[in-house]
């Protein structure tokens, strides 16, 4: 089974429990022939009037331990079972967050949120419980009606055996046809549930948002809407796991009409006892979980083959960004270099970046400016590693940034996004999040840097102070501030800013830059900005509009070259005077 293939490693790996689990529910199976066998004898007995008192206490002890006995074996096969199906479901989670974090943007473009958050949690469970509850009802399918209908046959009537199991067939067929439709509607109901979560996801993340322009009812519509689709979807799933267990039961209903008339006209043929026509409905009773299990079985292995095809496609989705073999080995970013590097995002018909060229020395600062959307977010990305370079466009001390290991160039830079991601922790957590073994001094001392200290001494915990929800109890630039710590802690070889000082007052952005200049002499810092200020020191400045160079130079040479940065400068200046 495609199932079976797909955790082969697993199943390879847990077998030893797997082959206990299996042996003692086929213990157990044998040991449920036994009582039936007794009472069929015992009413033999009574019937024939020789049944004594002490075969009677006899045959009441030897039930209690038997059922004793069942209770343990059965306690340790479910623990054992069950436990290899929550180690898979913890396995699996670890594996899809380790093949995420690996993940290049272009494949969370592909992948909504939505559709991963059911991934981790819904198709993980049903696999989890293919893997438990589903080999479970395969072994009580296979093992307990083998053993059931061996026992009919040796202890009891093969003739009646054979009539009673007549219907048997029409069942494998019923369940072959309702499994298959399963399968494909519970992957329409998978795909809805992430289409809810996404909106969930939004909808609660941009709470504000909505608040403010007064969409609260049209927001609750359209969630109304998309609940609706996943509340029809699973009826549709709902419905046919729910003609499972009547079908069955109508089945087993007409095996019991064949077996009790056709064993009470063998009573009086006296071809079987009536104690033997009692076990052996006893037995057919018997055979009922086991039918059931079938069907359980069946519904159960088509979600979980759902589930491992969604999740095997979004784990086999390789990172478009792989090391070079063998990387090349650099002790240190010396400098960074550009030549015409041109660049196009993966969705996009148009180049973000055309014919960018610059050469920066380690320790040296680069100011890039430019109107929205003139490509300077995406200039300083080009040194995450996040999308692809052409080759021999972008150097680091003179390598080509495609042959260095992508860790090694994850080392050595820290980045101060326009969108901060806080986690609902403490600011000390928040701050210590790429140095979590950082001291006390040292997180103080990046507080100190990037002038966060008087707002943590002014909060009520201090550092300990719980941010909220992504940094709900913080204002714009006191998580400016906190990122911009976080960045400094690691004491990087290159730090990049992009437009990370525009929610603070221009004091505040002059404290920082000077204590910048100050502890990060010697290491390189590149700045994207509005605020002309804050790359007025830069070594070199660039000026894109429309992803190209239009203007570069000092400060000094950009005003008197009189283009587009001189003019934003006097005009920015003029603002803050008259702000003043």
């Amino acid at each position: 089974m495609n199932f079976v293939s797909r955790l082969s490693w697993f199943f390879k790996w847990r077998w030893g429990y797997y082959t206990l689990a299996i042996v003692l529910m086929t213990a157990v199976s044998l040991l449920t022939t036994i009582p039936p066998k007794l009472i069929g004898n015992t009413v033999d007995h009574i019937r024939n009037g020789d049944l004594t008192a002490a075969g009677l206490n006899q045959t009441v002890l030897l039930l209690v331990g038997l059922s004793l006995l069942q209770y343990v074996l059965a306690y340790i096969w479910i623990t054992t079972l069950f436990g290899n199906s929550a180690l898979l479901e913890k396995l699996l989670r670890g594996r899809l967050l380790n093949h995420l974090t690996r993940m290049t943007p272009g494949f969370f473009q592909k992948n909504s949120t939505g559709q991963l958050m059911a991934l981790a949690t819904n198709d993980v469970l049903s696999i989890g419980q293919t893997a438990g509850y589903g080999v479970m009802t395969l072994v009580n399918t296979l093992v307990g009606a083998s053993v059931v209908i061996i026992t009919m046959i040796s202890l009891i009537s093969f003739k009646l055996m054979i009539a009673a199991l007549i219907p048997l067939p029409f069942l494998a067929l019923v369940i072959s046809k309702l499994g298959t439709r399963v399968r494909t509607r519970f992957l329409s109901a998978q795909a809805a549930f992430g289409q809810m979560n996404d909106h969930a996801l939004e909808s609660i993340s941009g709470i504000r948002v909505i608040r403010s322009y007064v969409q609260e009812e049209d927001d609750l519509r359209a969630f109304d809407r998309v609940t609706s689709e996943v509340m029809d979807k699973n009826k549709r799933v709902s419905f046919l796991n729910a003609l499972f267990q009547p079908l069955i039961s109508l089945i087993v209903g007409v095996s019991y009409t064949i077996g009790i008339g056709y064993g009470s006209y063998l009573v009086i043929q006296g071809e079987i006892t009536l104690g033997n026509l009692i076990s052996f409905n006893i037995y057919l009773g018997m055979l009922i979980w086991p039918m059931i299990s079938f069907g359980e079985f069946i519904n159960v292995l088509q979600r979980g083959n759902a589930s491992a095809d969604r999740l095997d496609t979004a784990l086999s989705q390789e990172p478009e960004l792989k090391d070079a073999d063998p990387p090349v080995a650099v002790k240190e970013p010396a400098s960074i270099e550009m030549k015409q590097l041109t660049f196009t995002y993966p969705t996009a018909k148009q180049p973000s970046l055309t014919g960018i060229s610059f050469f920066l020395e380690q320790g040296q600062t680069l100011g890039i400016v430019g109107k929205t959307g003139s490509g300077k977010s995406t200039l300083l990305k080009q040194l995450l590693r996040q999308y692809s370079v052409a080759p021999d466009q972008l150097f680091i001390a003179g390598v080509p940034i495609e042959s260095i290991a992508l860790d090694q160039m994850k080392s050595w830079v820290a980045y101060v996004p326009q969108e901060h991601m806080l986690l609902s922790k403490s600011i000390r957590d928040n701050i210590a999040l790429g140095k979590p073994g950082a001291s006390l001094d040292e997180i103080a001392r990046a507080v100190q840097m990037a002038s966060f200290a008087q707002d943590i001494e002014q909060m009520p915990e201090g550092l300990d102070t719980i941010v909220g929800e992504n940094g709900v109890m913080l204002s714009g630039g006191q998580k400016q501030r906190l990122a911009i710590s976080r960045a400094l802690l690691i004491d990087s070889e290159i730090l990049l800013l992009d437009d990370s000082l525009s929610a603070v007052d221009a004091r505040t952005e002059s404290r920082i830059l000077h204590q910048l200049r100050l502890e990060r002499e010697g290491k390189t810092t590149l700045i994207t900005t509005h605020r002309l200020s804050a790359v007025s020191h830069a070594n070199w400045i660039l000026v894109l509009d429309e992803g190209r160079i239009i203007e570069e130079g000092t400060h000094e040479e950009l005003m008197l070259l009189g283009g587009w940065y001189k003019n934003q400068w006097d005009r920015q200046q003029m603002e803050a005077s008259l702000a003043d």
